[in-house]
Protein backbone atom coordinates (compact mmCIF):
# COMPACT_ATOMS: atom_id res chain seq x y z
CA UNK A 1 0.00 0.00 0.00
CA UNK A 2 1.44 3.38 -0.71
CA UNK A 3 2.67 5.54 2.02
CA UNK A 4 0.21 8.45 1.72
CA UNK A 5 -2.97 5.87 1.61
CA UNK A 6 -2.08 4.26 4.62
CA UNK A 7 -1.26 7.25 6.29
CA UNK A 8 -5.07 8.24 5.31
CA UNK A 9 -6.11 4.92 6.79
CA UNK A 10 -4.07 5.72 10.21
CA UNK A 11 -5.78 8.87 10.15
CA UNK A 12 -9.00 7.86 9.96
CA UNK A 13 -8.52 4.87 12.21
CA UNK A 14 -7.25 7.26 15.23
CA UNK A 15 -9.82 9.81 14.93
CA UNK A 16 -12.70 7.54 14.52
CA UNK A 17 -11.27 5.51 17.48
CA UNK A 18 -10.84 8.22 19.56
CA UNK A 19 -14.82 9.90 18.95
CA UNK A 20 -15.77 6.52 19.76
CA UNK A 21 -13.70 4.89 22.69
CA UNK A 22 -15.11 6.68 25.77
CA UNK A 23 -18.77 6.10 24.78
CA UNK A 24 -18.53 2.31 23.59
CA UNK A 25 -16.19 2.15 27.24
CA UNK A 26 -19.31 2.97 28.87
CA UNK A 27 -21.38 0.68 26.59
CA UNK A 28 -18.83 -2.24 26.74
CA UNK A 29 -19.45 -2.27 30.73
CA UNK A 30 -23.24 -1.12 31.02
CA UNK A 31 -23.46 -4.27 28.53
CA UNK A 32 -21.03 -6.88 30.40
CA UNK A 33 -24.48 -7.17 33.43
CA UNK A 34 -26.50 -6.37 30.61
CA UNK A 35 -25.86 -9.92 29.13
CA UNK A 36 -27.54 -11.99 31.96
CA UNK A 37 -29.98 -9.13 32.49
CA UNK A 38 -32.77 -12.51 32.95
CA UNK A 39 -30.82 -14.37 35.03
CA UNK A 40 -29.65 -11.73 37.94
CA UNK A 41 -33.23 -10.22 37.36
CA UNK A 42 -34.18 -13.76 38.20
CA UNK A 43 -32.39 -14.09 41.07
CA UNK A 44 -33.37 -10.87 42.74
CA UNK A 45 -36.97 -10.98 42.09
CA UNK A 46 -39.96 -13.19 44.18
CA UNK A 47 -41.05 -16.09 42.46
CA UNK A 48 -43.51 -16.31 39.71
CA UNK A 49 -46.87 -17.37 42.24
CA UNK A 50 -47.58 -21.39 41.30
CA UNK A 51 -50.36 -22.34 38.78
CA UNK A 52 -52.28 -24.46 39.67
CA UNK A 53 -52.03 -28.43 38.99
CA UNK A 54 -54.91 -29.37 35.65
CA UNK A 55 -54.56 -32.25 33.72
CA UNK A 56 -51.86 -31.85 30.77
CA UNK A 57 -53.80 -30.51 27.40
CA UNK A 58 -56.69 -29.07 29.20
CA UNK A 59 -58.26 -26.15 27.07
CA UNK A 60 -57.54 -22.87 28.11
CA UNK A 61 -59.68 -20.41 29.57
CA UNK A 62 -61.26 -17.74 27.12
CA UNK A 63 -59.36 -14.73 26.83
CA UNK A 64 -62.81 -12.82 27.09
CA UNK A 65 -62.92 -14.42 30.27
CA UNK A 66 -59.57 -12.98 31.67
CA UNK A 67 -60.68 -9.86 29.83
CA UNK A 68 -63.72 -9.32 31.99
CA UNK A 69 -62.08 -9.73 34.70
CA UNK A 70 -59.88 -7.58 34.38
CA UNK A 71 -62.44 -4.82 33.97
CA UNK A 72 -64.30 -5.84 36.61
CA UNK A 73 -61.32 -5.17 38.84
CA UNK A 74 -60.59 -1.55 37.33
CA UNK A 75 -63.70 -0.60 35.91
CA UNK A 76 -62.53 2.99 35.12
CA UNK A 77 -59.95 1.89 32.82
CA UNK A 78 -58.85 0.73 29.31
CA UNK A 79 -57.53 -2.72 28.39
CA UNK A 80 -54.54 -2.02 26.31
CA UNK A 81 -52.39 -5.51 26.03
CA UNK A 82 -53.08 -9.02 26.24
CA UNK A 83 -49.40 -11.20 26.24
CA UNK A 84 -49.49 -14.91 26.06
CA UNK A 85 -46.17 -16.38 27.78
CA UNK A 86 -44.22 -18.42 25.15
CA UNK A 87 -43.22 -20.86 27.64
CA UNK A 88 -45.90 -21.42 30.64
CA UNK A 89 -49.71 -20.91 30.06
CA UNK A 90 -49.86 -17.73 31.57
CA UNK A 91 -51.34 -14.46 30.21
CA UNK A 92 -51.17 -10.63 30.86
CA UNK A 93 -53.52 -8.52 30.63
CA UNK A 94 -52.05 -4.67 30.62
CA UNK A 95 -54.43 -1.86 31.90
CA UNK A 96 -54.40 1.71 32.17
CA UNK A 97 -56.36 4.95 32.67
CA UNK A 98 -56.70 5.99 29.18
CA UNK A 99 -55.12 5.37 25.39
CA UNK A 100 -52.41 7.40 25.70
CA UNK A 101 -48.81 7.01 24.31
CA UNK A 102 -47.49 7.76 27.85
CA UNK A 103 -47.02 3.81 29.17
CA UNK A 104 -45.95 4.69 33.08
CA UNK A 105 -49.57 4.27 34.32
CA UNK A 106 -49.31 0.61 32.46
CA UNK A 107 -50.33 -1.74 34.97
CA UNK A 108 -50.87 -5.65 34.81
CA UNK A 109 -53.30 -8.51 36.00
CA UNK A 110 -51.44 -12.03 35.03
CA UNK A 111 -53.70 -15.24 35.01
CA UNK A 112 -53.31 -18.72 34.82
CA UNK A 113 -54.55 -19.62 31.05
CA UNK A 114 -55.97 -23.25 32.31
CA UNK A 115 -58.41 -21.88 34.78
CA UNK A 116 -58.42 -18.32 34.02
CA UNK A 117 -57.38 -17.50 37.46
CA UNK A 118 -55.62 -14.42 38.76
CA UNK A 119 -52.61 -15.19 40.37
CA UNK A 120 -50.82 -11.94 40.16
CA UNK A 121 -52.20 -8.48 40.20
CA UNK A 122 -49.92 -5.29 39.84
CA UNK A 123 -52.40 -2.24 41.17
CA UNK A 124 -51.31 0.92 39.51
CA UNK A 125 -48.71 3.26 41.03
CA UNK A 126 -48.26 5.58 38.30
CA UNK A 127 -44.41 6.17 37.20
CA UNK A 128 -42.70 2.49 38.42
CA UNK A 129 -39.31 2.74 39.81
CA UNK A 130 -36.47 1.73 37.53
CA UNK A 131 -34.73 -1.67 38.74
CA UNK A 132 -30.94 -1.58 38.68
CA UNK A 133 -31.06 -3.68 35.29
CA UNK A 134 -33.50 -0.80 33.95
CA UNK A 135 -30.91 1.68 34.95
CA UNK A 136 -28.15 0.18 33.27
CA UNK A 137 -30.67 -0.55 30.00
CA UNK A 138 -31.43 3.17 29.66
CA UNK A 139 -27.53 4.11 29.76
CA UNK A 140 -26.61 1.99 27.81
CA UNK A 141 -29.68 2.75 25.13
CA UNK A 142 -30.32 5.80 25.33
CA UNK A 143 -27.57 7.88 28.04
CA UNK A 144 -30.45 8.95 30.04
CA UNK A 145 -31.61 11.46 27.28
CA UNK A 146 -34.30 9.86 25.28
CA UNK A 147 -33.90 9.90 21.61
CA UNK A 148 -31.21 12.31 21.13
CA UNK A 149 -29.00 10.01 23.33
CA UNK A 150 -30.43 7.29 20.88
CA UNK A 151 -29.41 8.57 17.86
CA UNK A 152 -25.75 9.79 19.71
CA UNK A 153 -25.33 6.27 19.77
CA UNK A 154 -26.39 5.02 16.14
CA UNK A 155 -23.72 7.67 15.14
CA UNK A 156 -20.75 6.31 17.51
CA UNK A 157 -21.89 2.96 16.13
CA UNK A 158 -21.32 3.86 12.94
CA UNK A 159 -18.05 5.53 13.51
CA UNK A 160 -17.24 2.37 15.32
CA UNK A 161 -17.43 0.30 12.69
CA UNK A 162 -15.63 2.78 10.69
CA UNK A 163 -12.48 2.18 13.30
CA UNK A 164 -12.61 -1.60 12.80
CA UNK A 165 -12.69 -1.39 9.09
CA UNK A 166 -10.06 0.82 8.97
CA UNK A 167 -8.38 -1.05 11.77
CA UNK A 168 -8.34 -4.12 9.86
CA UNK A 169 -6.98 -2.46 6.65
CA UNK A 170 -3.56 -1.54 8.44
CA UNK A 171 -3.63 -4.58 10.24
CA UNK A 172 -2.14 -6.57 6.87
CA UNK A 173 0.36 -3.82 6.19
CA UNK A 174 1.70 -4.15 9.63
CA UNK A 175 1.82 -7.76 10.50
CA UNK A 176 3.50 -8.21 6.87
CA UNK A 177 6.91 -8.93 8.53
CA UNK A 178 5.68 -10.76 11.88
CA UNK A 179 4.11 -14.11 12.92
CA UNK A 180 1.04 -14.22 13.25
CA UNK A 181 0.28 -13.39 17.38
CA UNK A 182 3.70 -12.23 17.64
CA UNK A 183 4.47 -9.92 20.59
CA UNK A 184 7.40 -8.02 20.83
CA UNK A 185 8.55 -6.77 24.41
CA UNK A 186 11.55 -4.53 23.50
CA UNK A 187 9.61 -1.63 25.22
CA UNK A 188 6.50 -1.23 26.94
CA UNK A 189 4.60 1.04 24.53
CA UNK A 190 5.84 -1.91 21.65
CA UNK A 191 4.21 -4.53 23.80
CA UNK A 192 0.68 -3.29 23.85
CA UNK A 193 0.79 -1.97 20.50
CA UNK A 194 0.96 -5.96 19.37
CA UNK A 195 -1.39 -6.69 21.94
CA UNK A 196 -3.59 -4.22 20.62
CA UNK A 197 -3.83 -5.46 17.71
CA UNK A 198 -3.79 -8.80 18.41
CA UNK A 199 -6.12 -8.52 20.90
CA UNK A 200 -8.45 -6.61 18.52
CA UNK A 201 -7.96 -9.04 14.96
CA UNK A 202 -9.48 -11.66 17.63
CA UNK A 203 -12.07 -9.84 18.42
CA UNK A 204 -12.83 -8.29 15.17
CA UNK A 205 -15.91 -10.42 13.90
CA UNK A 206 -17.72 -9.87 16.87
CA UNK A 207 -17.28 -6.11 17.88
CA UNK A 208 -18.41 -6.10 13.93
CA UNK A 209 -21.58 -7.36 15.02
CA UNK A 210 -22.40 -6.21 17.89
CA UNK A 211 -21.47 -2.68 16.55
CA UNK A 212 -23.40 -3.56 13.63
CA UNK A 213 -26.36 -4.92 15.45
CA UNK A 214 -25.97 -1.75 18.22
CA UNK A 215 -26.78 1.13 15.46
CA UNK A 216 -30.07 -1.18 14.25
CA UNK A 217 -31.06 -1.48 18.05
CA UNK A 218 -30.81 2.16 18.30
CA UNK A 219 -32.43 3.11 14.97
CA UNK A 220 -36.15 0.54 15.94
CA UNK A 221 -37.82 3.89 17.43
CA UNK A 222 -37.78 5.84 13.89
CA UNK A 223 -38.24 2.08 11.66
CA UNK A 224 -40.73 0.70 13.42
CA UNK A 225 -42.51 4.99 13.12
CA UNK A 226 -41.54 4.60 9.49
CA UNK A 227 -43.16 1.74 9.04
CA UNK A 228 -46.13 2.81 10.53
CA UNK A 229 -46.90 5.93 7.99
CA UNK A 230 -46.10 3.93 5.32
CA UNK A 231 -46.85 -0.14 5.20
CA UNK A 232 -49.43 0.34 8.28
CA UNK A 233 -51.28 3.27 6.87
CA UNK A 234 -51.82 1.32 3.52
CA UNK A 235 -52.75 -0.95 4.99
CA UNK A 236 -55.86 1.02 7.07
CA UNK A 237 -56.60 3.75 4.25
CA UNK A 238 -59.73 1.84 3.44
CA UNK A 239 -60.96 2.43 7.19
CA UNK A 240 -61.88 6.06 8.14
CA UNK A 241 -64.30 7.16 10.75
CA UNK A 242 -63.99 7.68 14.79
CA UNK A 243 -61.90 5.26 16.83
CA UNK A 244 -63.68 1.90 18.25
CA UNK A 245 -64.66 2.71 21.51
CA UNK A 246 -66.42 -0.84 22.25
CA UNK A 247 -65.34 -3.27 20.51
CA UNK A 248 -68.63 -6.01 18.87
CA UNK A 249 -65.45 -8.42 17.64
CA UNK A 250 -63.71 -10.38 20.64
CA UNK A 251 -60.21 -10.43 22.25
CA UNK A 252 -60.48 -14.56 21.93
CA UNK A 253 -62.71 -14.47 18.47
CA UNK A 254 -59.39 -12.43 17.07
CA UNK A 255 -57.10 -14.74 18.83
CA UNK A 256 -59.12 -17.49 16.51
CA UNK A 257 -59.40 -15.51 13.52
CA UNK A 258 -55.45 -15.21 13.78
CA UNK A 259 -54.34 -18.84 14.59
CA UNK A 260 -56.86 -20.10 11.68
CA UNK A 261 -55.20 -17.92 9.18
CA UNK A 262 -51.84 -18.50 10.28
CA UNK A 263 -51.58 -21.88 11.80
CA UNK A 264 -47.38 -22.78 11.98
CA UNK A 265 -47.03 -19.49 14.04
CA UNK A 266 -47.82 -19.00 17.81
CA UNK A 267 -50.05 -15.69 18.68
CA UNK A 268 -48.10 -13.83 21.50
CA UNK A 269 -50.17 -10.74 22.07
CA UNK A 270 -52.85 -8.41 20.98
CA UNK A 271 -53.11 -4.82 20.99
CA UNK A 272 -56.88 -3.60 21.49
CA UNK A 273 -57.73 -0.89 18.89
CA UNK A 274 -55.66 2.11 19.65
CA UNK A 275 -54.95 5.43 18.74
CA UNK A 276 -51.50 5.55 20.39
CA UNK A 277 -50.27 2.59 18.07
CA UNK A 278 -52.19 3.58 14.71
CA UNK A 279 -55.18 0.50 15.11
CA UNK A 280 -57.92 2.52 16.29
CA UNK A 281 -60.08 -0.03 14.11
CA UNK A 282 -58.22 -3.23 15.02
CA UNK A 283 -56.89 -5.60 16.66
CA UNK A 284 -53.09 -6.08 16.09
CA UNK A 285 -51.94 -9.35 16.83
CA UNK A 286 -48.38 -10.36 16.65
CA UNK A 287 -47.14 -13.72 16.33
CA UNK A 288 -43.87 -15.47 15.95
CA UNK A 289 -42.50 -18.70 14.54
CA UNK A 290 -42.25 -22.19 15.87
CA UNK A 291 -38.26 -22.82 15.13
CA UNK A 292 -35.44 -20.88 17.70
CA UNK A 293 -35.11 -18.60 14.31
CA UNK A 294 -38.47 -17.91 13.23
CA UNK A 295 -39.24 -17.48 17.21
CA UNK A 296 -37.30 -14.09 16.66
CA UNK A 297 -39.29 -12.76 13.74
CA UNK A 298 -42.56 -11.57 14.43
CA UNK A 299 -45.60 -11.07 11.85
CA UNK A 300 -48.57 -8.84 12.45
CA UNK A 301 -51.83 -9.24 11.31
CA UNK A 302 -55.11 -6.57 11.76
CA UNK A 303 -58.62 -7.87 12.57
CA UNK A 304 -61.37 -5.55 12.37
CA UNK A 305 -62.62 -5.34 15.84
CA UNK A 306 -66.14 -4.72 14.46
CA UNK A 307 -66.93 -7.90 12.53
CA UNK A 308 -63.87 -10.41 13.68
CA UNK A 309 -62.76 -10.66 10.32
CA UNK A 310 -59.20 -10.81 9.51
CA UNK A 311 -58.57 -7.82 7.37
CA UNK A 312 -54.61 -7.98 6.44
CA UNK A 313 -51.27 -9.95 7.46
CA UNK A 314 -48.79 -7.53 7.54
CA UNK A 315 -45.70 -8.78 6.03
CA UNK A 316 -42.52 -6.98 7.74
CA UNK A 317 -39.51 -5.20 5.88
CA UNK A 318 -36.29 -6.10 5.60
CA UNK A 319 -35.13 -3.95 7.55
CA UNK A 320 -37.26 -4.69 10.40
CA UNK A 321 -36.34 -8.05 9.71
CA UNK A 322 -32.92 -7.19 10.47
CA UNK A 323 -33.91 -5.27 13.55
CA UNK A 324 -35.90 -8.23 14.47
CA UNK A 325 -32.71 -10.37 14.05
CA UNK A 326 -30.59 -7.73 15.91
CA UNK A 327 -31.92 -7.28 19.15
CA UNK A 328 -31.20 -11.08 20.56
CA UNK A 329 -27.97 -11.24 18.93
CA UNK A 330 -26.49 -8.08 20.05
CA UNK A 331 -26.44 -9.50 24.03
CA UNK A 332 -26.22 -13.19 22.55
CA UNK A 333 -29.39 -14.09 23.85
CA UNK A 334 -29.59 -17.68 21.20
CA UNK A 335 -28.06 -20.25 22.55
CA UNK A 336 -28.64 -19.92 26.19
CA UNK A 337 -26.18 -19.52 29.02
CA UNK A 338 -23.33 -20.78 27.17
CA UNK A 339 -23.50 -18.15 23.99
CA UNK A 340 -23.77 -15.41 26.90
CA UNK A 341 -20.46 -16.49 28.97
CA UNK A 342 -18.85 -16.32 25.50
CA UNK A 343 -20.72 -12.93 24.62
CA UNK A 344 -19.12 -11.75 28.09
CA UNK A 345 -15.89 -13.01 27.21
CA UNK A 346 -15.63 -11.22 24.22
CA UNK A 347 -16.74 -7.68 26.03
CA UNK A 348 -13.97 -8.24 28.56
CA UNK A 349 -11.55 -8.59 25.46
CA UNK A 350 -13.06 -5.21 23.59
CA UNK A 351 -12.83 -3.56 26.88
CA UNK A 352 -8.68 -4.27 27.19
CA UNK A 353 -8.74 -3.26 23.26
CA UNK A 354 -10.29 -0.11 23.91
CA UNK A 355 -8.42 0.23 26.98
CA UNK A 356 -5.06 -0.21 25.20
CA UNK A 357 -5.89 1.85 21.98
CA UNK A 358 -6.63 5.55 25.18
CA UNK A 359 -3.09 4.18 26.90
CA UNK A 360 -1.11 3.87 23.19
CA UNK A 361 -2.92 7.60 22.31
CA UNK A 362 -1.92 8.87 25.12
CA UNK A 363 1.75 7.62 24.93
CA UNK A 364 2.42 9.35 22.13
CA UNK A 365 0.74 12.69 23.38
CA UNK A 366 3.56 12.43 26.36
CA UNK A 367 6.13 11.53 23.50
CA UNK A 368 5.28 14.80 21.06
CA UNK A 369 4.93 16.99 24.02
CA UNK A 370 8.76 16.44 25.80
Amino acid sequence: MRSQALQRWQRLHTWSSLACTVFLLVLCITGLPLIFSQEIEEAGSTPLPTLSDTAAGAPWASLDTLVRTARGRYPDEVVRFVFIDDDEPRAKVVMAPADSPDRSKDHRIEFDLRTGAVVADTPPTGAQRPTAMGWLLRLHTDLFVGFAGEMTLAVVGVVFVLALVSGTVLYAPYMRKLDFGAVRTRTRRLTWLDRHNLLGVCALAWMLVVGTTGVLNELSKPLSAHWRRTDMSALLRGHQGPPVAAPQGTAQAAFDTVRAALPERNVTSLIFPSRSFSNPHHYLVWTNGNTPLTHRLFTAALVDAQTGELSAVAQMPTYLRALQLARPLHFGDYGGLPLKVVWALLDLLAIVVLGSGLYLWLGRLRARSR
